[in-house]
């Protein structure tokens, strides 16, 4: 199943250099930040997902998620930036999931995990692959959502030996 994901809050959350915040000592709600690349922290409504050293992306279809990021992570030590807008977020979820993400994916698929991001290209859009569920496989996949419709036309056309008919 191939899907766009809507109402959704994507939030960029960078520590400043001179921070005097331990960024391990900062929970959303009761989610920790992830220390290591790769890694997302999750619940049913919030992910965190690890983006650069001191950089994270928390997603969110909670509304009031920016007022809790701000409550824990002050404009002194953090810069808090609301970019929903600026992103288009496909799911793909099923049991050839990543085999269609193999098609225009370089990275290796294989080796990814629940609860692991990385940011790469498909097909030379880049993309940050959120791997949600292994139950079956499920994936975000976020896009500049000027390049949104592109990236949906080149995954669905990657998924469609896998049986996928577009509506």
């Amino acid at each position: 199943m191939l899907q766009e994901i809507k109402n959704l809050k994507i939030i960029q959350l960078v520590q400043y250099k001179k921070s005097e915040i331990q960024s391990s000592t900062i929970k959303i709600g009761d989610l920790v930040l992830p220390l290591e690349n790769l890694k997302v922290t999750a619940n049913k409504e919030t992910r965190i997902l690890w983006n650069a050293p001191g950089t994270w992306l928390v997603i969110s279809n909670k509304k009031n998620i920016v007022s809790t990021i701000k409550d824990k992570c002050d404009n002194k030590n953090f810069a808090v930036t609301d970019i929903s807008h600026s992103r288009a977020v496909i799911q793909i979820k099923g049991l050839q999931a990543k085999e269609v993400l193999k098609k225009g994916c370089p990275i290796n698929i294989n080796e990814i995990q629940v609860n692991n991001c990385a940011g790469t290209v498909f097909n030379g859009i880049t993309v940050v692959v959120d791997f949600v569920n292994n139950n079956p496989d499920t994936f975000n996949l976020l896009a500049l959502r000027s390049f949104g419709e592109t990236f949906y036309h080149h995954i669905t056309d990657s998924a469609l030996e896998f049986g996928y008919a577009g509506v």
